[in-house]
């Protein structure tokens, strides 16, 4: 990390030069003086925000060292700075970015010095998809927090702003000044693939109000918040990350349910907003993806929402938005629309270059440039970053995973436990009764940075709360031969806890020939809770809604009667029979009764 002196010596340049105090936008003067200083490739680098492998900015393991060459054509993150002068650099857990805070403290203190040395250096605004739930790119030993879905359960918009404030937190101890949070979809579809528990819930104004509140804790603590996928994600049964979906909402649907949770993000002064690689042609027929729409990201957000602040895309790696053009032309369509910071995009020096070239040749004037870039330093400037851009070991020892942070988390969790089903009040499990469990599942790969499978988190969890629980994982598709190994194995349990996922034919036979046992059998959703319409033979049934500890632990309370059930569905359950009605209505939950 590095001394005071050096931090004072990068820095000492451009904090004199600008001096800014107060609101962003006091201090534009100074920020156009600086933007007009700057180099038209100094300019375009601005504009984008990149991934980059590596633990550290200057000496990264080999094989990220390759992986930086194969495809950015740099060794290290100090490397892509000098050469393209990024103007953000986004975390990732796959690119080895976030092995423990103390290191991601080191590694964003590497990018600030690599940036603030060179000609004109600007502080970086580094970024990171941290929603909680079953999207995280810092693990543990950070405080992580049930999912927006859980969240929307448990109901309380205190909770949300809690959790906004801890996490930003935290991420600001790191050196992370934006978050890409929180998800403000509205998921009406329980096909959805890829928003699903990421959402808060299906009611438009229950969803708003925990957007705004968690923008006001992570924007409190110094982080930026960012509201996606405008103009809204949540009617989808296609995955943009692999192909391209289409929103078929009327303008008027729109007005009423997608955009209620955008309105009310601005409204709360949200720093950042990102885009979907959506169609939606009630807002645009052009059939161009949102984030390369004219209409959509300067006619509605700016214009009709009134909404100044930086748009950011999503990853323009993603197959929803390079299905209609070339990788060239997509960051300067997305620089046409509206778009102020061009997200991670599959060849870095080609969309440079492409934005490099489209100034040169005039299909974009620098001006229009300059105001995406004003945009950008304002948002850097009231992050504090041009006055403090560099973390301390200190400061993370005394904010990441403390244990009242990490005790609030698991008191929001106790919140969001529902409890579906539970016949004859099988729940919650008496320990002289039910003493011997047998846990069984599916085991998907654990969330980022939490311990899984879940099977062995929750039968860990079971036996410290005194009873003797053994893990059997069965996997999210189990062959013939494991259920029968279950089933055997639950002759000799007093009852069985059975994780389902996202649930397939051959869970379902599982489940149903656990219940055959005649053991009692308490099956718990561990990412959607739509799987309960399933299984209408299983005596009791709760939601957790994601398969990190923090839930599983939570759940498990609640099976022992140590916490109550207090989690209200936040999206409606349809019958499996008959999807156009509706099994468990929206706000529906049970208790403990006496």
């Amino acid at each position: 990390m590095p001394s005071r002196r050096t931090v004072l010596a990068a820095t000492a340049g451009v904090a004199a030069s600008l001096a800014i105090s107060g609101t962003a936008h006091a201090s534009d003067k100074k920020l156009r003086s600086l933007i007009s200083r700057m180099t038209l490739e100094e300019k375009v680098g601005q504009l984008f925000v990149m991934r980059v492998y590596g633990h550290s900015a200057t000496a990264p393991d080999q094989t990220d060292v390759d992986a930086n060459l194969k495809e950015i054509g740099v060794r290290t993150a100090a490397e892509m700075i000098a050469r393209y002068r990024v103007g953000g650099i986004i975390y990732f857990t796959w690119a080895h970015n976030t092995r423990d805070p103390h290191q991601i403290a080191d590694l964003s203190n590497g990018i600030q010095q690599a940036s603030l040395r060179q000609p004109r250096g600007l502080p970086v605004l580094v970024s990171t998809d941290q929603e909680h739930g079953i999207v995280c790119r810092v693990g543990e030993p950070a405080t992580l927090f049930p999912g927006a879905m859980a969240i929307g359960a448990g109901g309380a918009r205190k909770d949300a702003r809690t959790l906004g404030r801890i996490a930003g937190q935290e991420l600001r101890a790191i050196g992370i000044r934006q978050n890409y949070s929180p998800v403000a979809d509205v998921n009406v579809n329980p096909a959805n693939p890829v928003i699903g528990v990421r959402s808060f819930g299906s009611e438009a104004g229950s969803v708003a109000g925990l957007v705004a509140a968690e923008v006001a804790g992570y924007q409190g603590a110094g982080v930026a918040a960012t509201a996606k996928h405008f103009p809204g994600h949540g009617d989808t049964a296609v995955d943009s990350h692999y192909g391209f979906p289409v929103i078929t909402h009327s303008r008027e649907l729109w007005e009423k349910l997608d955009a209620v949770p955008f309105r009310a993000a601005i409204h709360a002064g949200i720093d950042s907003i990102m885009t979907a690689h959506i169609q939606f042609p009630a807002l645009d027929d052009s059939g161009d993806p949102a984030t390369l729409s004219h209409p959509i990201l300067t006619g509605i957000l700016r214009g009709e929402l009134g909404y100044d602040g930086v748009v950011v895309t999503d990853s323009l790696g993603m197959e929803g938005v390079r299905t209609k053009y070339g990788d060239d032309r997509v960051p300067v369509l997305a620089l046409k629309a509206g778009v102020d910071q061009l997200l991670n995009p599959p060849s870095l020096d080609i969309a440079w270059n492409a934005v490099l070239k489209a100034v040169r040749d005039g299909e974009l004037t620098e001006a229009r440039l300059d105001e995406s870039i004003l945009r950008i330093l304002r948002l850097k400037a009231r992050l504090g970053l041009f006055e403090e851009p560099y973390v301390s070991h200190g400061g993370v020892t005394r904010t990441v995973g403390t244990p009242a942070h990490l005790a609030e988390a698991d008191r929001i969790a106790e919140r969001t436990t529902t409890l579906l089903v539970n016949e004859k009040r099988l729940l919650p499990l008496n320990r002289r009764t039910h003493r011997k469990l047998l846990v069984a599942g599916a085991d998907p790969a654990s969330p980022s940075g939490t311990t899984g499978p879940p099977t062995g988190v929750l039968a860990t969890a079971l036996t410290e709360l005194g009873f003797t629980a053994t893990a059997l994982p069965t996997g999210t598709a189990p062959s013939a031969a494991t259920v029968a190994q279950a089933v055997a194995a639950a002759q000799d349990a007093d009852a069985v806890i059975v994780g389902t996922y996202n649930i397939t034919a051959a869970q379902k036979t599982l489940v149903e020939q656990l219940v055959a046992t005649g053991r009692p059998v308490v099956a718990v959703a561990i990412r959607n809770p739509y799987d309960v319409a399933q299984l209408p033979a299983v005596p009791a049934y709760l939601a957790a809604y994601s398969w990190t500890d923090v839930e599983l632990r939570a759940a498990a309370r609640v099976i022992a009667g140590k916490a109550a059930p207090r989690g209200r569905l936040p999206v409606p359950v349809q019958r499996a029979d008959d999807p156009a009605k509706v099994l468990y209505p929206v706000g529906y939950g049970l208790s403990y009764g006496r």
